[in-house]
């Protein structure tokens, strides 16, 4: 059901934010609720042209599209989307080094995770869903230097000087992609943090014609109390949906929401509770359900992208149909 040739494509999502922004924790979440057979996941940072050396001596981050195969990696979202295998680069971000390449061949959805995804619109047009991660500046920042520290071996101090580095390049390559997202997302605290990130509050903004899930049955108050607030507004000129969750939502109200959209994707044999809304934070790990429900969003989005590809192979089948019909007739 994945390749062109049976008249199916992949459904294709982008995951775009900087480093740090939580991609990883945001997809491994959806792929768990859609099945593991089901989506192919590619980070595209795969596709930096410098190891980490390199890059120093050249004094180039890689959030410059110059350090990246840009063309390759644009080349490789054409034939992922007409649901043709690939031969990907493998970037070794423990060693900061290059592994042997890895052949891709695509599933019924596509996850391609990354910097720069959206950086031209040739890479752009071929995701049906465009989702940009943009938590609090504070967080990302904590974000990075626990990750980097535990899994990358740098020390605090190099993980900051890094940032430091890399902020012209981000505010130049990788920022302006939010401009393109259909979704974004952000996390933020209260003004009085929790101790850990599992009440962190999150605010999904929707431009164009994505829906979100019918909260009328479960979302009783709009003005919040209840842990979730719906409204409409304007996101960079364009028309947009607003969905806030609180850190805070109790426990009984977000199982209730988690429960609910599992029974509109017809996904009831799911656990939430044991599938979706984990994180690591250092060597802890954790659970959230403002991300558990940012994560069912999401597949949300990528089940209707589906639907709407599988009517469009039907009618352009029938069309064929037709036509062979015709010719045959005269």
């Amino acid at each position: 059901m994945s390749s062109d040739e049976n008249g199916f494509k992949p459904v294709m999502i982008g995951v775009v934010g900087d480093s740090a922004t939580g991609k990883t924790t945001l997809t491994q979440g959806i792929q768990q609720l859609l099945g593991p057979e089901r989506v192919t996941v590619i980070c595209i940072d795969d596709y930096h042209k410098y190891d980490r050396v390199q890059r120093k001596e050249l004094d180039i981050t890689p959030l410059h599209p110059e350090a990246n195969y840009m063309d390759i990696m644009a080349q490789h979202l054409r034939l992922l989307r007409q649901g043709k295998s690939i031969l990907k680069p493998v970037y070794n971000h423990s060693r900061g080094s290059f592994d042997a390449p890895v052949y891709v061949k695509p599933t019924e959805y596509v996850i391609i995770e990354g910097l720069l995804a959206f950086y031209n619109k040739e890479m752009r047009d071929v995701f049906d869903v465009r989702i940009f991660l943009d938590p609090a500046e504070d967080l990302r920042r904590r974000w990075k230097v626990t990750r980097d520290t535990n899994k990358r071996g740098y020390t605090p101090e190099q993980v900051i000087a890094d940032l430091e580095k890399r902020e012209p390049d981000s505010a130049a390559f990788i920022r302006p992609q939010r401009a393109y997202a259909d979704t974004i997302v952000r996390f933020y605290a209260d003004p009085v943090p929790q101790e850990t990130d599992s009440h962190l509050n999150v605010k999904l903004t929707m431009t164009g014609d994505l829906q979100h899930p019918d909260f009328s049955k479960v979302v009783t108050r709009p003005d919040g109390a209840n842990g979730v607030r719906l409204s409409n507004g304007r996101e960079s000129g364009r028309v947009a949906e607003f969905v806030e969750i609180a850190g805070s939502i109790s426990t009984t109200k977000a199982l209730k929401l988690e429960h609910y959209i599992l029974e509109e994707l017809k996904l009831t044999g799911h656990d939430p509770e044991r599938e979706l809304g984990l994180f690591t934070a250092g060597r802890e790990t954790g659970r959230s359900h403002p991300l558990a429900l940012t994560q069912l969003f999401l597949a949300y989005h990528l089940l209707r992208a589906r639907r709407v590809e599988q009517r469009s192979a039907v009618t352009k089948y029938n069309h064929i149909e037709i036509t062979k019909e015709l010719i045959s007739f005269f």
